[in-house]
């Protein structure tokens, strides 16, 4: 019963919040811009579902290669912090 009513305080609160933050007249004229856009982008994308589907692969090739890229960095300071240590001790 207590997550219950947790669940539905922090829903309420969310939905009160929101509410509140509409009656700035700049927030309700940044959101119905960002509905807008948004509104747009979806359609474009549902009449379009192969530009969308190529737009995500796109998106997920540059975000692999970009781990990849750090991933490698990683292993070039690991390996220089490994070198260093072994010229330490050896002295």
């Amino acid at each position: 019963m207590g997550k219950r009513n947790l669940c539905t305080g922090l829903l309420i609160g969310a939905v009160v919040g929101g509410l509140v933050s509409l009656l700035n007249k700049d927030t309700r004229n940044y959101t119905k811009n960002k509905w807008d856009s948004t509104k747009t982008t979806a359609s474009y994308y549902f009449s379009n579902p192969t530009e969308a589907v190529r737009n995500v692969k796109q998106s997920v090739d540059q975000l692999n290669s970009a781990v990849s890229q750090e991933a490698q960095n990683a292993i070039n300071a690991l390996e220089q912090v490994e070198n260093t240590l072994a010229k330490v001790w050896k002295k």
